[in-house]
């Protein structure tokens, strides 16, 4: 959180985005227990599996070797991601690590957890990269390591692309960081809204090919 939020939130605490009422965050915690969960399925065609693995039909066509979503992006979590994203409220990033927490399976000791990073340009305007402070939170909730081991090139704007757009969009748009800590590796990739899967399953094949040894995802919401 940032020093001018926390000056502000002193003077003028938060209003829970659920209940309305006056709280020390965006979503207090009544309100968070009672957000709706999706099932376990697979995230590109849907099919129920275990885990949110990716099923096998799909699984040839993508690095991602599961998923995990925690809600439809609607309602309070698509207005809270909103709130993060163009509203400048960091304080959303520590309710995201809270619901992300739950969803990670058990993990070998030298996993870690990577943010994708956001365009460059959305990070000067924000002021800060919102999936690296969710990634962040998460990992000192979750006590995983967590690395910037991505690289982002572009500012393509993907709001509103279909997925032929993203994937063209995002063509070498990552590059790897410190294969040495990549090569190996269990990596889950921390982000925010799921949409087509261009931008994760980008991020998860640069991963791959510079020695990860399995990638996977976790993200609040899946539109």
């Amino acid at each position: 959180m940032s020093i001018i939020e926390q000056i502000v939130r002193v003077i003028a605490p938060f209003t829970c985005l659920g209940c309305r009422l006056e709280a020390d965050r965006l979503l207090c915690d009544s309100c968070l227990e009672l957000l709706p969960k999706v099932p376990s399925r697979c995230y590109r065609c849907r099919a129920v599996t275990e885990d949110y693995a990716t099923c096998p039909d799909c699984r040839s066509r993508t690095a991602l070797r599961e998923v995990m979503v925690y809600a439809h992006h609607q309602g309070l979590v698509k207005e809270l991601i909103h709130r993060m994203k163009y509203e400048r409220a960091q304080a959303g990033t520590r309710e995201a690590a809270v619901l992300l927490v739950p969803l990670l399976p058990d993990l070998p000791k030298d996993a870690v957890l990577v943010h994708v990073p956001t365009a460059t340009g959305r990070v000067r305007s924000r002021g800060y990269d919102h999936a690296r402070l969710i990634a962040r939170e998460l990992s000192r909730r979750s006590r995983m390591a967590h690395a910037t081991l991505l690289g982002r090139h572009g500012q393509a704007h993907q709001v509103g692309a279909s997925r032929a757009e993203r994937l063209r969009q995002l063509e070498g748009a990552f590059r790897p960081l410190r294969v040495d800590l990549i090569r190996g590796r269990q990596i889950i990739l921390v982000d925010d809204v799921l949409t087509t899967g261009a931008t994760l399953e980008t991020a998860a094949r640069v991963l791959r090919r510079a020695g990860a040894a399995r990638v996977s995802a976790v993200v609040l919401a899946q539109a």
